[in-house]
């Protein structure tokens, strides 16, 4: 294997939204090079949050790519979203790295998303650094963050650096494994130099470091062995251990800095190089040969057959789709063909691109652990993989999230209508949590995502790339009506007489109720001659073009049966179109005296909560007519799992922001229908009223 892969860090960093992120990836770039100014998130200067909503947010809407050189060893690096309307970014750009940097806000601590991207981390078994960002800040604490963080995370997690000083006072970190003392200038520009540990630190990074040599020992046998016998561990044994035991999962490094001042970001790349893996360290990734279902695996070796993953697919209305993937195995050259072994189809692409932030560059090659992008793949979207054709392998699609919010969505210009639909087509390719459907009953365009913010930068994108203007309004509640008793020997006799000839029929039905989700069943139980039974067609389609206007409130009917037994027709006046009224007239008179009832949507929820705020999430739950149906500790939180009408639940985002400080996260899907409580069915029949008289 080369060195070249061996040298190799592909990471993602993740964090809570304002945790500092992507300022931190703007200090590596600088402080690598690979930039001439320190970009900052605040003034619009960042060259990874480039998006016009990125900018006027001030927060990571999209995974942005950049590279750097680090001690002549190449860095990728995934700047993925924390805001939870965006978390299924972050998710997906995971299964393109060999490990992770974890970013903690030394005031606000491990908050939810922290924790949702730990869990996407645990699921891909990715190694993991920590990072406890803004040290310079009013009120940081960084014993406070790292007990914290041991605490939700485990005794894993031990501190590598710690900080000299704090808020105002922070002016460098001390190097536990090398007993070393750093003082950063607090200009910005990152310059460093070595100093005395200060007299007053000496005891704690005494104490500090027997901790972190002893959870070094615990991950390796031969070291424990060492240790537990008296020897002293070597600087080298030390730096070893602690890099095998963060590749194997057993320790999760803590470092301490602040992005915005550039201070600690040397150490921090330091550990990155010496504890994070290369696609070596991580193995061959596994795959299905799509040929026979067998397991098939990609060592990320540039003699093996080429194979990559899509992560990332960019809609451009310029420069059309832009596709961006880990490569695993094998190399990657410009201007090639490549198989799509999840669609079952070639592609053919020109320039291989490099990607920095918004800019890209064309490079020749790409090699296992690298990302590159290509453009104008036909068939290929996010999640399939690439590969050499004679050698087919399928690696696992990473899963998506459901939306949890829907909007109804019309256009600001009539013409667009069909240009909405095709224009969404384009940004669901580049963003799989977002759908559109059209719903039938209510005649809506229902535009669905993962939170308020979601889909008011995606609208953003929409008018942007596309040239199309919506509006939004919240959705109609898809109502059903529904019959509770049965009715016998229905029966409409439809008879009209103009001059010539008439029209005739009567039909005789049974109605009865089915239980729910049955839908409707037919029966045409005819005996003798009354009704001839060319007739028994049109009667089913008169019920069925009537049951999608109700009775009660004009919503679609449900869960009944219509049993057509019996009927009267004349050989002159009869015909299709007189059975068809009949029915129709006949099903209305039966419905409205079996009596007809209004059914709602049930969404089943889950909601993550700190604890503190449990009692009033639960309060606010029953308020909106919902059940609990369980609860379960996770971590410092609690899930509440619940079933609420859809009605009480069109607006929940915000509400639940407000009630949890924005720590509160939400998962929403259909349930089933259940009978709407009778004073609300009054109101909802003269609300259908009174839309019918305006």
């Amino acid at each position: 294997m080369s060195k070249a892969v061996a040298n190799l860090r592909t990471l993602a960093i993740i964090a809570h939204g304002g945790a500092g992120k992507t300022s931190l990836a703007e200090a590596m770039l600088f402080t690598t090079g690979s930039t001439t100014r320190l970009g900052k998130v605040d003034d619009g200067t960042s060259i990874l949050d480039y998006e016009p909503e990125e900018v006027s947010r001030q927060i990571t809407i999209s995974s942005s790519f950049c590279s750097f050189v680090w001690n002549n060893s190449p860095i990728t690096l995934i700047d993925t979203p924390g805001d939870f309307n965006f978390l299924a970014d972050a998710r997906t750009c995971l299964h393109g790295v060999d490990g992770l940097l974890v970013v903690v806000d030394a005031i606000d601590g491990v908050k939810v998303q922290t924790e949702t991207g730990w869990e996407f981390a645990q699921q891909l078994n990715l190694p993991r650094v920590i990072i406890i960002n803004k040290m310079d800040r009013e009120r940081a604490d960084f014993q406070k963050v790292v007990n914290e963080i041991t605490e939700i995370f485990g005794d894993k997690a031990i501190p590598v650096y710690i900080p000299i000083g704090a808020e105002e006072s922070f002016t460098g970190v001390i190097d536990l494994l090398h007993n070393k003392a750093y003082e950063f200038q607090q200009d910005g520009t990152g310059k460093v130099k070595e100093i005395e540990v200060p007299s007053d630190l000496v005891d704690l990074v005494a104490s500090q470091r027997e901790q972190m040599i002893e959870r070094i020992a615990e991950a390796d046998d031969d070291l424990l062995e060492k240790y537990l016998e008296g020897e002293e561990l070597s600087g080298k044994e030390l730096a070893e251990g602690l890099r095998a035991g963060c590749i194997a999962g057993e320790i999760f490094p803590i470092t301490c800095g602040s992005a915005t001042k550039n201070m600690g970001i040397q150490p921090l790349l330091d550990l990155i190089m010496n504890c994070l893996p290369s696609p070596q360290d991580r193995g061959a990734k596994a795959g299905v040969n799509p040929k026979d279902g067998s397991e098939e695996g990609r060592k990320p070796d540039e003699k093996e057959p080429f194979s990559a993953q899509v992560i990332k697919t960019i809609s451009d209305p310029y420069a059309g789709r832009l596709s961006v993937l880990r490569v695993f195995s094998g190399t990657l050259t410009a201007d090639s063909t490549v198989y799509n072994a999840s669609k079952e189809a070639k592609e053919r692409f020109g320039s291989l691109l490099l990607m920095q932030g918004k800019n890209q560059k064309s490079v020749e090659v790409a090699i296992p652990g690298e990302i590159v992008a290509v453009a104008k793949l036909k068939d290929t979207l996010t999640g399939d993989t690439l590969c050499d054709q004679k050698n087919p392998v399928v690696f696992a699609a990473p899963e998506t999230i459901a939306p949890i919010v829907s909007m109804a969505v019309q256009p600001k210009s009539r013409g667009d209508e069909d240009k909405i639909f095709s224009s969404l087509a384009r940004l669901m390719e580049e963003d799989p949590t977002l759908m559109v459907h059209r719903n039938d009953q209510t005649k809506e365009t229902i535009l669905s995502g993962m939170g308020d913010i979601h889909i008011e930068a995606s609208l953003g994108k929409l008018k942007r790339k596309f040239g199309v203007e919506v509006n939004l309004s919240s959705p109609k509640v898809p109502y059903l009506e529904t019959i509770r008793k049965p009715v016998k020997g229905v029966v409409y006799r439809h008879k009209k007489q103009t001059g010539g000839r008439g029209q005739f029929a009567e039909v005789h039905f049974d109605i009865t109720p089915l239980e729910r989700g049955a839908g409707f069943e037919f029966e045409e139980a005819l005996v003798g001659m009354n009704v001839p039974r060319g007739f028994v067609p049109a009667v089913e389609k008169g019920i069925n073009e009537t049951m999608h206007s109700g009775v009660r409130a004009g919503y679609p009917v449900v869960d009944f049966k219509v049993r057509f037994y019996d009927g009267k027709s004349h050989e002159v006046d009869s015909s299709e179109m007189a059975f068809k009224i009949a029915a129709s007239m006949c099903f209305k008179k039966g419905v409205a005296e079996a009596q007809p009832t209004l059914l709602e949507p049930i969404m089943e929820l889950e909601v993550t909560v700190p604890d503190e705020n449990m009692g009033d999430v639960i309060g606010d739950l029953n308020s909106r007519r919902g059940k609990v149906l369980g609860m379960d500790s996770k971590g410092r939180n609690q899930v509440i799992r619940a079933s609420v009408p859809m009605a009480e639940v069109l607006k929940y985002a915000p509400d639940l922001r407000s009630m949890t400080g924005g720590r509160g996260m939400f998962t929403m899907t259909q349930s089933h229908y259940e009978e709407v409580p009778a004073h609300l069915q009054e109101q909802l029949v003269a609300e259908v009223q009174k839309e019918k008289e305006e």
